[in-house]
């Protein structure tokens, strides 16, 4: 039977979303080991309070401005529009994360989406695997599919030079930041301000992924999906929205993650604080879009207190 395709992932009668074989990747796990070795034995050598706070600021613009609102909303899903330079400035701050180039993130992420709308898919895709398991496969190994999906990225995203700039030096961005953060505080700059950030940032997205795909509170469900999301609140804040995740696989291309009252969503709030600037617009909510094939919310209870967006979701899913 064919597998499902998605707009970018295409599939035919002999794609499989199941076989596949999992393989270590010395490249990613090199960086990722490295960064983490720096952070755990070299960084706690070198405290001072403004590391720390460097830490802080540099982990809470690059995840929430460049991950969660760059590459995530306005990137992969197109959640929202904004000038170019503003595009451009929020990937680049997306791709200082350290997790990988613009369009890596894209495959990656389109490739884990595609897997998860099947049946069935493989255990990776799906964080079945046990914690320290689902620790090495997710950021030192890949999953190497006997027949997988065709790639095939619009136009936009495939003729773009800087984007191709960005997917080729996505490691080497991290050098002038780590000979700036040196040259202002030394040691202790330079390993809270890159190191220990990659390692923090790279870490905590794997833990919400696998609890988010498999426990926690949920107001939807996709019916036939292979996979489901889960809310994770407590993380609601650190995460910048992102942990709202069966928000998400309910509807992928809202710009606005938190849906429900006391949902606290910052990407959201500061795609407000630029809307509000003019640097970006048409932000996308759930009470415009078309609800998900399969759709089906499970938790009615709350809606008597909701916001009108998550209310107009519901109506929707219902008609």
């Amino acid at each position: 039977m064919a597998c499902l395709s998605t707009p970018r992932l295409l599939a035919d009668s002999t794609t499989s979303a199941t076989e596949g074989r999992v393989a270590w990747a010395p490249a990613r796990s090199l960086w990722v080991g490295g960064m983490t070795l720096a952070a755990l034995v070299l960084a706690p050598l070198h405290v001072t309070p403004g590391s720390v706070v460097l830490f802080l600021v540099t982990s809470a613009v690059t995840l929430c401005a460049g991950h969660s609102i760059g590459l995530h909303r306005l990137l992969i899903h197109r959640s929202f529009s904004a000038p170019l330079w503003v595009e451009r400035t929020l990937i680049y701050l997306g791709t200082l994360v350290g997790m990988a180039g613009p369009l890596g993130m894209v495959q990656l992420h389109d490739t884990r989406d595609w897997a998860q709308r099947q049946a069935a898919c493989h255990p990776l895709h799906a964080h079945r695997a046990t914690l320290l398991r689902d620790a090495w496969w997710q950021m030192h190994c890949r999953l190497v599919l006997m027949h997988p999906p065709r790639f095939v990225p619009e136009d936009r995203l495939s003729r773009d030079r800087t984007l191709a700039f960005l997917e080729a030096t996505w490691m080497a961005q991290q050098l002038p930041w780590a000979l700036l953060f040196f040259w202002i505080g030394g040691m202790p700059w330079l390993l809270w301000g890159v190191p220990v950030r990659i390692a923090a940032s790279l870490t905590g997205h794997w833990l919400v992924g696998h609890f988010t795909h498999g426990r926690g509170r949920q107001g939807w469900v996709v019916d036939g999906a292979a996979v489901q999301g889960h809310d994770l609140p407590a993380a609601s804040l650190v995460t910048f929205g992102e942990a709202w995740h069966g928000n998400h696989h309910a509807w992928p291309d809202s710009a606005r993650l938190g849906l429900e009252p006391g949902q606290h969503d910052p990407g959201w709030w500061l795609l407000l604080a630029l809307r509000r600037l003019g640097l970006v617009w048409g932000l996308k909510q759930p009470g415009a879009l078309e609800p998900r094939a399969g759709l089906r919310r499970v938790a009615p209870e709350i809606m008597p207190h909701a916001r009108r967006d998550a209310d107009g979701a519901c109506r929707a899913v219902s008609a």
